[in-house]
């Protein structure tokens, strides 16, 4: 995983939402070449342990252990687990933001609004299932959970699209119905619980989209 990309700058008024920083203000940019590398060796290792053992086979000490550091490099560098945790959805959340704020369309800018919501949610979705396990473990406290960078930035762009499909309609609120269903947390239940297949998942967002604009799933 490369973990040295750098920040996007806010994006204009016109584009309706700007890129939300998670990880400190000052972080990547900042980094000396020797620190970027070593950063992007430890999120490489995090991220294999994830792969193999899932988030719960993420420790400091085998992070360390998997990159071939010592102990105290993992944690100056990212203070405690959840700092390391929080680094790995940061670059997945950079990457996705670009993606549906200056990516090619239909997530990025140039398609309809309605088509921009549906591969919205469709691409939320596959990211959230493929991710699961690490979401899951960085998931947010309840009091925090709406006010989250990475929620806030997603309302965002929702709010934008259903304002420039369905002008007349409170979007804020239309925005968090939408977002609901997008849940890591309902997510997971309803894939690991009720084992629903991702493709009852999609067809059950197009529909919301179609129920919520007034608009056909196949328009």
């Amino acid at each position: 995983m490369a973990a040295d990309l750098p920040l996007l700058p806010p994006q204009s008024p016109a584009t309706g939402v700007e890129l939300i920083q998670i990880g400190a203000p000052d972080d990547e940019p900042c980094l000396r070449a020797d620190a970027a590398r070593n950063r992007a060796k430890l999120l490489d290792a995090a991220a294999r342990l994830i792969a193999e053992h899932g988030a719960a086979g993420v420790t400091m000490e085998a992070v360390a252990a998997a990159a071939q550091v010592g102990k105290g490099t993992v944690f100056r560098r990212f203070g405690d687990r959840n700092g390391l945790l929080a680094a790995l959805l940061d670059h997945s959340e950079r990457q996705f933001q670009a993606a549906f704020i200056s990516g090619p369309p239909p997530l990025g800018p140039g398609a309809p609004p309605v088509e921009r919501l549906r591969a919205f949610g469709v691409a939320v979705l596959r990211r959230t299932l493929d991710q699961l396990d690490l979401m899951a473990a960085a998931e947010p406290s309840d009091e925090r959970r709406f006010a989250a960078a990475p929620r806030r930035a997603l309302h965002a762009h929702v709010a934008m699209l259903l304002r420039q499909q369905v002008p007349q309609a409170d979007s804020e609120l239309l925005a968090h119905t939408l977002m609901g269903y997008l849940s890591p947390v309902l997510v997971h239940h309803l894939a690991q619980q009720c084992a629903m297949p991702f493709e009852r998942l999609e067809a059950g967002w197009l529909d919301l989209v179609a129920r919520v604009t007034g608009t056909g799933a196949e328009n």
